[in-house]
């Protein structure tokens, strides 16, 4: 029998690939309750108060929307590496939903989480944004990253300004 391509990674790759899931999942989480506690702490102390200069509450009402966009992406990427670690159990962890191929260790390393090869995303990225709005690289609003995120979500802090 000849190995010409591997279906999936051996439960040594997969068990090395949990190791680092659990540890990048503990730091998510870390992050996640700082985040969570810094606008508890912003709720609780006072912004609320009558009497504050309006530029203080401005300016509070300007961090507390960051920290609940903060928190909504940390949110995102705690459930990215929980549905990783899942992938690890059913032995479906590394391979790309596009092509079907294994994606490469090294990006796995950098992004666990990664559920497409590079050049999964890149057929992915060829193919739905570009019909959509033409040239998709002329277009400096839009990254290869914004191609996993669903339809209709905002986009971190990317404004669009009118054209003119």
């Amino acid at each position: 029998m000849s190995q010409d391509l591997k279906v999936r990674y051996s439960d040594e790759d997969l068990q090395e690939f949990k190791v680092l899931i659990d540890e990048k999942l503990a730091q998510a989480q870390d992050e996640l309750n700082r985040t969570q506690q810094q606008i508890d702490d912003l709720n609780e102390n006072g912004f609320n108060q009558q009497g504050g200069d309006w530029y203080d509450d401005s300016t509070a009402h300007t961090d507390l929307e960051m920290l609940q966009r903060m928190l909504t992406r940390q949110q995102r990427h705690v459930q990215d590496l929980k549905n990783a670690l899942l992938r690890v159990h059913n032995k479906t962890y590394g391979i790309c939903i596009v092509t079907g191929n294994l994606i490469e260790k090294e990006r796995l390393r950098l992004v666990p989480h990664a559920t497409k090869s590079v050049d999964g995303k890149n057929i992915a990225n060829s193919g739905s944004r570009g019909d959509v709005l033409g040239d998709a690289s002329a277009d400096p609003f839009i990254s290869s990253d914004d191609a996993d995120r669903p339809a209709g979500k905002p986009i971190a802090d990317k404004v669009r300004l009118p054209n003119g």
